[in-house]
């Protein structure tokens, strides 16, 4: 019995997902279990870093290509990780390119064809409601940002760099409230000169003696 030839296909959506492997290892686990279940050997992998809604897509493009010249199946964890048109799967199936899901192996034509259809559905429901939000938000008088901080990568380094700041924010606090304990001020008068100076304590508050007492013993750690 022929051996059945079989082409892996992977893809996430973000650069940081495609550089640290998350998605892509659950994805590889998925498509070798289902071709070691049924004797089927990989003969090549490909992944993209792309969204769903991309047709041309270089490593799936490359994928298909390979299945078509050499006659292997195209295998993938999930539909959606094929694409989020219904009209792309179609379109492979009117092309007799053959394909299966890791999720769903023993779906037929018509149910692949509803399974994709719905996962349009979804990208485009996720798209009109990120759009009304944002129309929500501006007529609330809302400024928006640029669309390129919202992205994955943009919005970690917006994190990082606010998180660098309050650590600053917390270490000056921290040096200020030192000296002022060794000039031999209280707990309160501490608080109070920290406030006086602008200088704001966790999530924005006012020092309390308490805070600073805590604070205190950080330093002393």
């Amino acid at each position: 019995m022929k051996r059945e030839k079989a082409i892996a296909y992977y893809r996430v959506s973000t650069q940081r997902q495609g550089a640290s492997g998350l998605g892509l290892d659950a994805q590889r686990v998925s498509v070798e279990s289902l071709c070691k279940s049924r004797g089927w050997g990989i003969v090549a992998e490909y992944k993209d870093v792309e969204s769903g809604r991309h047709d041309d897509r270089p490593g799936l493009t490359a994928a298909l290509a390979e299945c078509k010249t050499g006659g292997a199946v195209l295998v993938i964890a999930k539909l959606d990780r094929l694409a989020r048109k219904a009209s792309f799967v179609t379109r492979l199936q009117d092309e007799r390119v053959r394909f299966i899901a890791a999720d769903m192996p023993e779906a037929n034509e018509m149910t692949v064809g509803i399974l994709a259809a719905v996962a349009q559905g979804e990208a485009k429901a996720i798209s009109d409601r990120t759009r009304v939000a944002l129309a929500v938000a501006k007529a609330r008088g809302k400024k928006l940002g640029n669309p390129q901080n919202l992205t994955p990568e943009a919005m970690a380094k917006g994190r990082a760099a606010k998180h660098e700041k309050a650590v600053k924010a917390a270490n000056g606090s921290m040096r200020h409230a030192v000296n002022y304990r060794k000039a031999g001020y209280t707990l309160q008068r501490i608080a109070d000169e920290l406030n006086a100076t602008g200088q704001r304590a966790r999530r924005g508050g006012l020092w309390t003696a308490k805070q600073v007492q805590r604070l205190l013993k950080m330093a002393q750690a």
